[in-house]
C-alpha cells in the first residue's frame, strides 16, 4: 500500500455505501473510487496509521457490482476508476476478472483502473494471471517502496525486503502494468538519511517504475510510540533542510527515464519534471529552497 498517498474521494457524496475512512492516491482525486476491499490486510507497517480501526475484508462480489451500477447511473463518462481500499489486489483473480469485466459493461469509455499494490500481493499473481488483469484493463499500481534499504524496512516493519520490492516491480512491468512508486523522506531519521536514500536509488536504478512520488515522514500520534518503539533507538527526525537534503540527492542518483512528482501535500518543497531530463532544473530549485529563496509550504497546509 502507498503508505498515506491518501485524500478523502471527492465522490463521497455519491450514493455508494462506502466504508471510512475512504484514502486514494493524489493522482486519482477526480476518478471513481469503488471499493473492491476493505482496510489493509498487513496494516504493520510503524508509520502507516490510515487503516488501524478498520478490519481488514474482502468485499463480495455482488455488493462490488451494485456499487459500479450505481456509480454507473451518475457518472457514465466514467474513464478511470480506482479499486480501494489498500488491497484490491489481494483478492483471487477470478474475482478481480469478474470486477473488471464488470466495469466495461457498465462503462463503457473506461480506459484504466488501477490499485494500490504490496510487493507480496503481486508476487502471489503468477505472470500469466497478472498478463490476464492488464488485458482486462488494469494497468497502474501504485506502490509504497517507502526505501530501498533493508534496514529501515525492518525497522519500520515495512514486511518487505528489497529484492522483494524489485522482483514485483519487475513482475508488474513484465505484464505491462506501470507501477507508481512512492519513497518517504525521512524515514531514516538523521542517522540513516544516506543510507536510506543510496539504497533507494539502488533499488529504483535496477527496478523500472514509471512514476516516482516522495512524501514527507508523518508519525500520526496514535500510533508514534509503536514507530519510535519498533526503530529500536532513539529516532532523530530530520528538519525541513534535511528533507531537502534527501530529496536533491535522490534526484542526483536516478538513471532510470520517470516521472518524477513530490506533490503529496505531506511534502515541503512541492516538484515535478521528468527524469533526467529535468534532473538540473529540479536540483536547481532545490537549491534556491535550501537557501531560503523558494518559500515551503507553510506546516498548517502539510497534511496526510
Amino acid at each position: 500500500m502507498d503508505a498515506y498517498a491518501a485524500g478523502w474521494t471527492k465522490y463521497a457524496v455519491m450514493p455508494l455505501h462506502y466504508h471510512m475512512p475512504l484514502y486514494r492516491p493524489p493522482a486519482e482525486a477526480d476518478n471513481l473510487v469503488i471499493q473492491a476491499t476493505l482496510g489493509c490486510s498487513f496494516n504493520r507497517c510503524s508509520f502507516c496509521a490510515m487503516y488501524r480501526d478498520k478490519p481488514y475484508s474482502q468485499r463480495s462480489l455482488e455488493a462490488v457490482i451494485n456499487d459500479i451500477q450505481q456509480a454507473a447511473r451518475i457518472r457514465p463518462e466514467t474513464r478511470r476508476v480506482f479499486l480501494a481500499d489498500g488491497d484490491a489486489l489481494s483478492l483471487p483473480t477470478p474475482q478481480l476478472l469478474a470486477i473488471l469485466d464488470a466495469l466495461h459493461v457498465w462503462l463503457p469509455g473506461l480506459a484504466r483502473v488501477s490499485c494500490y499494490a504490496t510487493p507480496a500481493n503481486i508476487l502471489n499473481k503468477s505472470p500469466q494471471h497478472l498478463r490476464w488483469l492488464k488485458e482486462r484493463g488494469l494497468r497502474l499500481f501504485y506502490l509504497g517502496i517507502e526505501s530501498g534499504s533493508a534496514l529501515m524496512l525492518r525497522k519500520t516493519s515495512k514486511g518487505a525486503s528489497p529484492e522483494g520490492i524489485a522482483r514485483a516491480i519487475q513482475a508488474a512491468s513484465a505484464a505491462g502494468i506501470r507501477v507508481s512508486a512512492t519513497v518517504i523522506l525521512g524515514l531514516g531519521g538523521q542517522q540513516y538519511w544516506q543510507e536510506h536514500i543510496d539504497a533507494t536509488i539502488a533499488l529504483l536504478n535496477e527496478a523500472p517504475v514509471h512514476y516516482l512520488s516522495t512524501l514527507q515522514l508523518y508519525v500520526d500520534p496514535a500510533i508514534a510510540g509503536e514507530f519510535y518503539q519498533k526503530f529500536g533507538e532513539p529516532f532523530l527526525c530530520q528538519d525541513d533542510q534535511g528533507m531537502l537534503r534527501e530529496q536533491a540527492r535522490l534526484i542526483a542518483g536516478l538513471n532510470r527515464p520517470l516521472i518524477f512528482r513530490s506533490d503529496h501535500a505531506s511534502n515541503a518543497f512541492p516538484l515535478a519534471g521528468n527524469l533526467p531530463r529535468d534532473r538540473e532544473k529540479l536540483l536547481a530549485e532545490l537549491k534556491r529552497a535550501m537557501r531560503g529563496e523558494q518559500q515551503l509550504r507553510p506546516w498548517y497546509l502539510r497534511g496526510m
